[in-house]
């Protein structure tokens, strides 16, 4: 009976022990900083196939001042391709250098931050990061994909998540949404980006490679809302106005595939303007009308809206740096993509972080917006 009391005790003590750990671990651990809220919203480029310690983008890293970053392969300063891509084996071996940093960062600080978004544009054939040439398996456009068969197409889409998931990259900007409806389109139809003019068909091919980047453990990101295919012109040379050529079925896709279980958790918003969407005339990067009225609010999307790279010239001709970071954060833009490949000068994530954070001391951008996109980052980073 004495034995019994004893283990029964034991057991109770034990129990308590553990409930404390369990309570005090919370309380032991660091406290994320509003700064550090800050800086899981962006999502940053960098020269550099290999890391060293004293790399700006390790002491960002090691800083907890960005949440994410984002690979090339092409260097548009140099004109050569050796950003950050050159092989399977050489970009492997970064993607794990840029984790141990990340988790470095977190044992330091105590938090749990460990996660680092590692994205890439990685939609086969034009726009394609991880080439033939690099050693990594050959791709096909979306516009050939199009036209296959459906098994043909769910390959395909399963080869490239594998090799996503083998390369350390969970976050893939595709598949995109836009429909075909301009074939001359120069940044789409040209290039043979979308699926189909047929948003019936987009809607059976994006969910194919949903479906196969969800069941490999890879975040993915519909793109450009709300609709870039009917565009004449191109973001990354300037101001790109939809208004005249815009059509409300290019946003079928996104209306059909949020309903689905395995729709994409993220959304990347374009820097296309349309007037009858937004009467101020703000790109829907930067437009509360079209990111959270109609993105949120009228279309029911409650994953991570991130915008699309804030360094083209349809944003840089037209905004200055504070305006631009400012209006995408009130837009409802959970995070921001600066990429340093269309600039000269690579752009310290600091100074966003010191911009967003003075926004909130001076009012123009409230911390509840902040607390928002930081929970949204991470429940997306809970899942990898």
């Amino acid at each position: 009976m004495k034995s019994i009391t004893f283990v029964t005790r034991l057991f109770c003590v034990t129990f308590l022990s553990l409930l404390l750990i369990g309570w005090m671990s919370p309380v032991m651990a660091n406290e994320v900083t509003l700064k550090d809220k800050i800086g899981q919203m962006l999502i940053i480029g960098f020269q550099g196939t290999e890391l060293r310690p004293e790399d700006a983008i390790v002491q960002a890293i090691l800083a907890q001042r960005i949440g994410g970053v984002i690979l090339f392969d092409y260097n548009f300063q140099t004109k050569k391709y050796e950003r950050n891509i050159i092989s399977a084996e050489q970009l492997k071996a970064l993607t794990q250098q840029l984790q141990a940093y990340a988790k470095q960062a977190a044992i330091t600080r105590k938090n749990n931050l460990s996660h680092l978004i590692i994205s890439t544009d990685y939609e086969g054939g034009r726009v394609n990061r991880l080439k033939e040439d690099y050693g990594f398996p050959p791709t096909r456009s979306a516009a050939e994909i199009g036209q296959e068969t459906e098994e043909e197409a769910q390959l395909q889409a399963q080869q490239m998540a594998a090799t996503l998931q083998e390369a350390g990259i969970n976050l893939n900007f595709a598949p995109l949404l836009d429909v075909n409806i301009n074939p001359d389109n120069p940044i789409i139809g040209k290039l043979g980006r979308s699926f189909s003019s047929d948003p019936q068909k987009v809607v059976k091919y994006a969910a194919l490679f949903s479906k196969a980047y969800q069941n490999a453990g890879i975040l993915c990101a519909y793109k450009h809302f709300p609709g870039h295919g009917s565009s004449t012109g191109d973001t990354h040379a300037g101001f790109v106005d939809v208004t005249q050529t815009w059509q409300e079925e290019e946003l079928e896709p996104y209306q059909q595939l949020f309903q689905q279980s395995y729709s994409c958790p993220l959304v990347m918003t374009a820097h296309v303007v349309h007037y009858g969407l937004d009467g101020k005339g703000y790109p829907a990067s930067l437009s509360a009308q079209m990111t959270t009225g109609l993105l949120r609010q009228a279309l029911h999307f409650e994953g991570v809206v991130v915008t699309d790279d804030m360094q083209m010239k349809a944003i840089t001709d037209n905004y200055g740096l504070s305006e631009a970071v400012t209006l995408a954060v009130n837009a409802g833009a959970d995070m921001l993509i600066f990429g340093n490949q269309l600039v000269p000068i690579p752009q310290d994530p600091q100074e966003i972080v010191d911009i967003i954070y003075q926004g909130v001391q001076s009012g123009k951008i409230s911390e509840a917006r902040i607390d928002e996109a930081y929970q949204r980052i991470l429940k997306l980073k809970s899942s990898l």
